[in-house]
């Protein structure tokens, strides 16, 4: 399991290096693709820039906590809060689903394993992870945590998406060449389960 020290550092760093790692929820679990890093201070992008109760967030919990919030009332959305030289937080915006896929495609009425989690919104509703799970310690329970792969991932910067603020900001990290990560659509990207059940 994945402990709070990886969490006490700056937000880029971290995302980058929470590409490759595996995302564990309950029965469930996946391969993190993307992600993406919003710096507390001065990142008009983040929460703290415009929003008081991210800032009160950020001072009363420790780095690993869950931020979990509804993006434009529809998706809810995982965060990482990350306490270092710099505070901020990594949005998971994409799982390559490895376990627990029959459960994923139950509540995602998806049969197709390649876009179960292809997006932050995706990802949260086959998890079942909504508010309920807000600041929640991913550093102390196994259920609910990541855990460090092999190597094997090549991992590319980009700008970040779905956003209107702060948009070339390089702070986007994917896993190069992957179907799972999100964006626009790719030819191939839909095709056959890309794992058993």
């Amino acid at each position: 399991m994945i402990g709070r020290e990886f969490f006490q550092r700056d937000p880029l760093s971290c995302a980058r290096d929470l590409v490759g790692s595996r995302l564990v929820w309950g029965e469930m679990s996946g391969i993190v693709v993307e992600t993406e890093a919003y710096d507390a201070e001065g990142d008009e992008a983040c929460h703290t820039f415009f929003r008081p109760s991210a800032r009160e967030f950020v001072s009363r919990h420790e780095a690993g906590a869950a931020y979990i919030y509804l993006n434009y009332g529809v998706h809810w959305m995982l965060n990482v809060l990350v306490r270092g030289d710099r505070e901020g937080f990594v949005l998971v915006r994409a799982l390559e689903p490895v376990g627990g896929l029959d459960a994923m495609r139950k509540r995602r009425r998806q049969p197709v394993d390649v876009e179960l989690c292809l997006g932050p919104g995706k990802l949260t509703r086959a998890l079942g992870i909504g508010p309920e799970h807000h600041g929640i310690d991913l550093c102390g329970d196994p259920d609910h945590a990541f855990f460090a792969s092999g190597p094997g991932l090549r991992v590319r910067a980009t700008p970040r998406i779905g956003i209107t603020r702060a948009v070339g900001l390089k702070w986007r990290f994917i896993a190069e060449g992957n179907l799972h990560v999100s964006g626009p659509k790719r030819k191939g990207r839909v095709g056959p389960k890309s794992h058993p059940a």
